[in-house]
């Protein structure tokens, strides 16, 4: 880290002098946080905030709320995220406002009762887009009933959104952008533009919570509305201090292949250890991985844009080599528009690039799908430049986690954690070219470390009644949660029925934790399996085909309360079993479409019917 002072440490000293903290405190402090990065010292800030309102709950003398605040001047904070990311900035921007005095409430948009935004003042929504502009299941209902004819008139509401997505997609931050202007539509009046936020998103929180914060202390705390009452304990605030920013060094336990030796495809089980790192998670939850890229690869691009690896560039603030930053901060297996549209304008002419020039001006659908197939050593190859170490490092993608579905219940397995990991191996121009995180977990052995997190799910629980039956729908890795459902039903002791449907190429090599299920199956646990190998037969078959054979079975499940799961491949899997399952619903009430679309669309809202899809 430089020896420029940071924010968080200017904070500090400033805020010692005024007799908060003697001068042996301060010098723990300024110590404590000497060698932390950036984005440490980011999620501390909302930690500590977190803290203080905890102890508030807890019964620490609060002051009460100010006699004078305003009516309605409470900030509303609502939050719509299918992987943890808005819900994560959403809880620090309710954490700052808190600790700055501000009466704030944290709501998932899942949560929210739309007629309350007619009585809202101030607020401020973070939202995730997915897929092909969709938004995220807890944020569909709230959106649904903004864009509808119910939707009031809302002169009297001020607002900011920030929207998360991923600019290497066509319909980036779609969500945000639909919330924004349709509020606008209905007469609310921003307090500042609309912030879109690519998958690195520290930068754009940063300025989204200054924007709320000067909106404060501008227009509510002049107003009254420095309410001080206690703030609600934050779901940031764990056991654990182990977060996506400060992850846990976990201890690779065991790492086997669960598919035959006859299968294409190499799919592991990891069992890491979560022992003294105070980190839980729920069945349904997921795993954060930092993975380090391969040195082989790193060592390609090297010799691809003729490098120096040991060259020295500037790093989050920091020297550091070449080589060194482009294995462990940069992506380089997902290919991003941006460095293919820097190549197209600053490459040498040739032939290779007047196809990428074509298609960047044709349209846009069929330039992400080219992009989609290939990785970033191609186009360096494809395309050369003259390269400087600091100008490649500034042309790539700084390095995100992966998230992997969980496959193990605490109540089994205690300490541990497992997941379920599907190796990516693409061969093209005689060359293999492997995915990122899956070649990095695939080469880790007992006693390696890894960099890990928990990322809850909230919208993929079980119920919270162990008589309800749950129906469960997976196709490959896609069966890893439930393999932690039943550890947990099994525990719980359940009396809820549990059927699951489990598709796959084929039952010799691919059938994924077979004696488990058999054994689930044999005890009673399991009280029904159908599976669907698409190809041990002539005639392709899927879970979603198996799903509408069985319909009138699951109709009858929906109807006596069961939860429908469905976790795997977004595209083709997870919308034809969608489909199936409207058409099952249609064809057993007699009352068309239209009703069957509204029934799942309930179920939805209820969280009997849940996804993880990628």
């Amino acid at each position: 880290m430089s020896n420029e002072k940071s924010a968080a440490q200017l904070a500090v000293a400033q805020t010692g002098p005024q007799g908060l903290l003697s001068t042996e405190q301060m010098g723990r402090v300024q110590g404590a946080i000497t060698d932390l990065q950036p984005q440490q010292l980011i999620w501390l800030s909302g930690y500590f905030a977190g803290l203080s309102g905890q102890a508030m709950v807890a019964g620490a003398a609060a002051p009460a709320a100010s006699a004078e605040a305003a009516p309605g001047a409470t900030i509303t904070v609502l939050y719509g995220s299918q992987t943890g990311n808005a819900r994560g900035v959403a809880e620090r921007l309710h954490a700052h406002l808190t600790s700055k005095g501000a009466s704030a409430k944290l709501v998932d948009m899942e949560d929210y009762n739309p007629r309350h935004l007619k009585s809202e003042t101030h607020l401020a929504i973070v939202v995730s887009t997915q897929g092909e502009g969709d938004p995220p299941d807890s944020a569909r209902g709230f959106l649904e009933f903004v864009q509808g004819k119910k939707a009031p008139k809302l002169a009297n509401l001020s607002y900011s959104v920030m929207g998360l997505g991923d600019s290497s997609y066509e319909f980036y931050c779609k969500t945000g952008k639909d919330f924004d202007e349709r509020l606008a539509e209905l007469g609310a009046s921003r307090i500042g533009d609309r912030i879109d936020a690519d998958i690195d998103y520290q930068a754009e929180t940063e300025q989204w919570l200054e924007q709320w914060q000067n909106h404060w202390q501008d227009k509510l705390a002049t107003a009254g509305g420095a309410a001080t009452a206690a703030a609600p304990a934050l779901s940031l605030v764990t056991e654990s201090a182990y977060n996506k920013f400060s992850p846990f060094s976990a201890e690779i336990i065991d790492n086997f292949p669960i598919t035959g030796s006859g299968s294409e495809k190499n799919i592991m089980h990891v069992e890491i250890s979560l022992e003294d790192s105070g980190l839980s998670y729920q069945p349904g939850d997921a795993l954060g991985i930092w993975h380090s890229n391969d040195a082989a690869l790193v060592e390609e691009i090297l010799a691809v844009t003729q490098l120096d690896g040991d060259t020295e560039i500037t790093c989050n603030k920091e020297q550091k080599s070449l080589r060194a930053a482009l294995l462990n901060d940069r992506e380089l297996t997902l290919l991003h528009p941006k460095l293919v549209e820097y190549l197209i304008e600053n490459s040498g002419e040739n032939d290779k690039r007047l196809v990428w020039k074509g298609l960047a001006e044709g349209e846009r659908a069929d330039f992400l799908a080219a992009i989609y197939q290939r990785q970033v050593v191609e186009v360096l190859e494809e395309m050369p430049h003259g390269w400087q170490a600091q100008e490649l490092f500034d042309q790539l993608r700084p390095l995100t986690p992966r998230l992997y579905s969980i496959a193990s219940s605490q109540s089994a397995v205690e300490e541990e954690v497992h997941i379920t990991v599907r190796e990516v191996v693409e061969e093209r121009q005689g060359k293999k070219r492997f995915g990122g995180a899956s070649h990095y977990l695939a080469a880790l052995t007992d006693d390696d470390k890894a960099k890990v997190f928990i990322e809850p799910n909230r919208h993929f629980h079980l119920p919270e009644s162990t008589d309800t039956p749950i129906i469960m729908v997976g196709a490959g890795t896609g069966v890893a949660p439930y393999r932690g459902f039943m550890q947990e039903r099994e525990a719980q002791g359940a009396k809820g029925e549990n059927w699951l449907f489990f598709g796959n190429s084929n039952a010799r090599y691919e059938f994924l934790y077979q004696t488990q299920w058999q054994a689930w199956h044999k005890s009673g646990l399991l009280s029904r399996i159908d599976l669907a190998f698409s190809r041990d037969q002539a005639e392709r078959i899927y879970v979603q085909d198996r799903i509408r054979q069985q319909g009138e079975d699951i109709f009858a499940w929906l109807e006596k309360g069961a939860h429908f799961y469905v976790c795997g491949d977004k595209d083709a899997m997870a919308k034809g079993v969608e489909q199936a399952l409207i058409d099952i619903i249609a064809a057993h009430n007699d009352k068309g479409i239209e009703f069957a679309k509204a029934y799942l669309d309930d179920l939805q809202r209820k969280g009997r019917y849940q996804k993880d899809v990628y």
